[in-house]
């Protein structure tokens, strides 16, 4: 195993073990103290948050399997890019209810987007 599916194989899983965690808080904590709108941005930030830690191992499988995985490398590290911002943006906001936040989230739906892509053409490449 290279370093670097190592690393994503441990970044996907705590990254998944932090969502369900911040799932639970939000679920139990927060239930009574966010408004509707707020826990449902809340929720949208671990929803995608757990998908893109799925993502994470995705990326470590696929290097796992390619002779040269630069472009793989490079998806990884900007989908963990994606989860901070686009994650990180909707639980400050939900918490702090800073509106101006919101307009980091898309750079973040961006850098997943990116991520995605990174990985399609690395395969279709081979």
């Amino acid at each position: 195993m290279t370093p670097f599916t190592r690393l994503f194989v441990v970044l996907g899983g705590l990254n998944a073990a932090l969502s369900v965690v911040l799932g639970a808080f939000g679920a139990h904590a927060l239930k009574t103290k966010l408004t509707g709108e707020l826990m449902s941005t809340y929720q949208t930030g671990v929803q995608y948050h757990f998908f893109h830690s799925i993502g994470l191992l995705v990326m470590a499988f696929a290097a796992s399997h390619l002779d040269d995985f630069t472009l793989v490398r490079i998806a990884g590290w900007t989908m963990l890019t994606g989860i901070a911002l686009f994650s990180g943006s909707l639980y400050i906001l939900s918490l702090t209810g800073i509106k101006w936040l919101g307009a980091i989230t898309p750079f973040g739906g961006m850098a997943f987007i990116f991520a995605w892509l990174m990985l399609a053409g690395t395969v279709i490449r081979k």
